[in-house]
Order: structure tokens, then sequence, then C-alpha cells
């Protein structure tokens, strides 16, 4: 079994086709100050705190043939975050929903990366700082064409990936991982390490050495054909979630749970999830080749598959409707 050329099959299969759009939106679309605009041209006040203290929360949903992926629970999983984080989206659901959808509209994608994000925004009177209620909380969002961590290239071969030595996750009870944040400099950080060791992705552990999360993306290993994957330090992936059901449909051994580094030293197959990617292999864990053979195993290569052929059927799947024009504001 091989790995589908998921990138390819979006770049030549008719099903996946760009719709027309005006050519200021080649590069995509945004939503910033209640206005639509083309990705280049959109902006963020300095006055922002999401700008300047890095105080937000986000969330990221991909559409693929015309259709959002998951799309309620990235809606779910988004308010949770707001919640945690104390922030109010200043837009319901459906309208968040509509401006989404209008995104895409404008972009013609039908396979996209769609962001969206409430900061803490402004704050009229700065001697209230110590009330969450004082703030005007500001809504961004863009969609731009499908991004992959990795793109077929690096899926067929799998990924080379580095354990961070420098850097470990930011602790839960500081910065709660299981909502979608701007706190990106431990991950950040630890993929220039990567880099500066010739490799092509990191993942991090805590500070006991039990593995959390990779940048943007969880993380996942098999042994002996059980699937492993951590509990804790982590975000609520939406892919980690499907990638579990999808372990179950095909009667995988799963546990979930603290899981020690020196376990995925010693796996037979791992893979990162990811809503820019979906699944993608690991070949390597800080130069060792899993599994006594390059390239990804028989179960990850399974998983990657049916994660595909089940999405382009349309499963757990909410269909974009392009249908009509779009304001010039909200």
């Amino acid at each position: 079994m091989k790995i589908i050329q998921a990138s390819n099959v979006m770049l030549t299969s008719p099903a996946h086709a760009r719709l027309p759009h005006a050519p200021q939106f080649e590069d995509g679309s945004a939503f910033s100050g209640g206005k639509y605009s083309s990705y280049d041209d959109a902006t963020v006040p300095m006055s922002d705190l999401g700008f300047t203290q890095a105080d937000g929360a986000y969330d990221v949903v991909s559409a693929s043939r015309g259709y959002f992926f998951r799309l309620e629970d990235h809606l779910n999983r988004f308010e949770s975050s707001c919640e945690r984080f104390r922030l109010t989206n200043p837009y319901t659901r459906s309208q968040t929903v509509e401006i989404l959808t209008n995104l895409l509209k404008l972009a013609g994608t039908k396979d996209a990366y769609i962001w969206w994000a409430v900061t803490r925004g402004h704050m009229p009177d700065g001697n209230d700082r110590i009330n969450p209620k004082a703030y005007e909380n500001r809504f961004y969002a863009f969609v731009v064409p499908y991004l992959y961590i990795a793109d077929d290239e690096k899926r067929t071969r799998g990924i080379d990936l580095q354990v961070s030595k420098k850097f470990i996750r930011i602790p839960a009870n500081s910065v709660d991982p299981r909502a979608k944040n701007f706190h990106w400099m431990d991950l950040k950080l630890s993929l220039f390490e990567a880099n500066d060791n010739k490799r092509e992705w990191s993942v991090l552990c805590d500070a006991d050495g039990y593995l959390t999360e990779a940048p943007g993306a969880n993380i996942f290993f098999t042994k002996d054909g059980t699937l492993y994957t951590p509990d804790n330090g982590c975000l609520e992936g939406i892919t980690r979630q499907t990638t579990l059901e999808l372990a179950r449909e095909i009667g995988m051994p799963i546990h979930e749970g603290r899981v020690h580094v020196d376990k995925l030293h010693g796996a037979d197959e791992a893979f990162i999830t990811s809503t820019a990617g979906g699944i993608m292999p690991i070949n390597t864990v800080d130069g060792k080749v899993l599994g006594g053979a390059d390239g990804p195993g028989k179960l990850v290569t399974q998983l990657h598959n049916l994660y595909w052929e089940k999405r382009w059927d349309g499963w757990l799947g909410t269909p974009v409707n392009y249908e009509g024009t779009v304001p010039s504001q909200s």
C-alpha cells in the first residue's frame, strides 16, 4: 500500500478545482476590523493586545472538495478556548460561520486553510487592566489555499523528527495547552533547533521527559500494533480525535496517557497529526530509522489513506455554500 498523493490530487482533480475569484484574492481573503479584504491587505491595529502581548485564542478548520471538515467540533473547541482565556467572541456562532463562508467565496478555494481568532483587543480604560470585561475583544479571520506541514514528498518518505533537547513545552498550569493559543515561542525555537540539526520537524516533552506535542501537531506512535499518544500537555486536536476514531474503526488497540519519550525512540512507526496536512508519517527520530526500514509503515499508511478517502467521500463534512454575494463589510 502506497501513501495517497493528497496534494497532487488537490492540484489536478476537477473535483478540487478552484472556483472563479477576483485577482486580489489569489493569495487568499481576510476579515479584520469588520471588513473583508484580500489576505495581503489585512491589518491588525498596533493597540491590539493580540499583537503586543500574544493575548488571544484561535482555531483552524480545513475545507476539501468544498466541504468544511468537522466544523462543529472546531467551533466547539474555539468557544472552549475563549472561555478558558476569558475572551468573548463579538460574533455569534452563526455569524462566525457566515464570515468564514464569505471568505471562502471570495477566495474561491475548495481546498482551504481557514483561520480565525479572538484577541483581547483594545483596552479603552488603561486603569482597569485587571477586569476582563474592560477590554474590547476583537475578531480576525483569513482563508488561504490549503497548507501542508509535510507535502507529498515528505509524507511518502516520512519526516525526520527531532526531540528538542533545549526546550520543554510551556507547563499546562502556566498556559492551558488544550486551548489553541498564540504562545508559540517554545514551539518555534524547537523548530529552529531541529533545522540546526538538519531535521525537518520537532516534538517537545515536559520537564519530566514525557511527550507533549509537536509545533502545530499532535504526536502518535505504534508499538507491537498498539497506538500510543499523550493525553496531557497537548492541544485537544481535532485531527488527533479523528485519528483515534479511525484507529478504532480498523481495530487498533489504543493507549492514551502519559508517554515517556524513550518509548518513542523504540517505536515501530510514528506520525504527527494536524489540520495542516492530516496524518503525516515520521521516518526517523533523532536520526534513528523507526521499525528498521525507511519509509512509512503499514499502519500509518493505512490510517493516512483512510483519512483522505473518507474526507473526500464527505465524511463529517459540511458543504460550503459558494452562492451569493459577499458584503463589503460586516
